[in-house]
C-alpha cells in the first residue's frame, strides 16, 4: 500500500511539472507566426491528448487503490512513456 502511495505520489508530481510544462507551449502556440502556429498547434494538441490519457490513467489508478494496483499500473506506465516521449519530441 505504501509503496503504491508513493508511486502515485511521485506520478503526480510528474504530471503537475507537464501540466506547467503544457501551458508554456501553449503560450509559445499564441505568440507564434502563423505558419508556425499551425504546424505548433498541432503537435501541442497531440501532447495534451497524450497527458489528458495519462491523467485519465493516474485517475484509474488512484480510484482502483491497492488491491487492483497490477491491474492498472501497466497503463499507467505506458501514458507515462507515451507523454514523455512526446515532450521529448517536441523539444527536438
Amino acid at each position: 500500500m505504501e509503496q503504491m502511495k508513493e508511486h502515485v505520489g511521485k506520478l503526480e508530481a510528474q504530471l503537475a511539472q507537464w501540466g506547467a510544462k503544457l501551458d508554456l507551449l501553449q503560450a509559445d502556440v499564441d505568440l507564434a507566426d502563423t505558419e508556425a502556429k499551425i504546424a505548433y498547434h498541432t503537435r501541442v494538441s497531440a501532447l495534451k491528448a497524450k497527458y489528458e490519457v495519462a491523467q485519465t490513467r493516474l485517475g484509474e489508478l488512484k480510484t482502483a487503490g491497492s488491491e487492483k494496483w497490477e491491474t492498472f499500473k501497466d497503463g499507467v506506465e505506458i501514458a507515462w512513456k507515451d507523454l514523455e516521449a512526446a515532450f521529448q519530441e517536441l523539444a527536438n
